[in-house]
C-alpha cells in the first residue's frame, strides 16, 4: 500500500500546472510593471488629443 502511494504520480501533473500558471502570472505582472510608465504616457497623450479635439 505504501509502495503504491509513493509511486502514484496523479497529483504531480496538477502541481506542475499550478506552478506553470504561477510563473506565467509573475511574468505578466513583471511585464505590466515594466511597461506601466510607457502605457501611462501613451494614454495621457491619447487623452490630451481627444480633449483638444473635443474643445475645438
Amino acid at each position: 500500500m505504501i509502495k503504491s502511494f509513493i509511486s502514484d504520480e496523479s497529483g504531480a501533473t496538477a502541481i506542475e500546472y499550478g506552478l506553470i500558471a504561477g510563473l506565467v502570472a509573475v511574468a505578466i505582472i513583471a511585464a505590466l510593471t515594466a511597461l506601466g510608465g510607457s502605457l501611462e504616457t501613451l494614454f495621457t497623450g491619447v487623452s490630451d488629443t481627444v480633449s483638444a479635439a473635443a474643445s475645438s
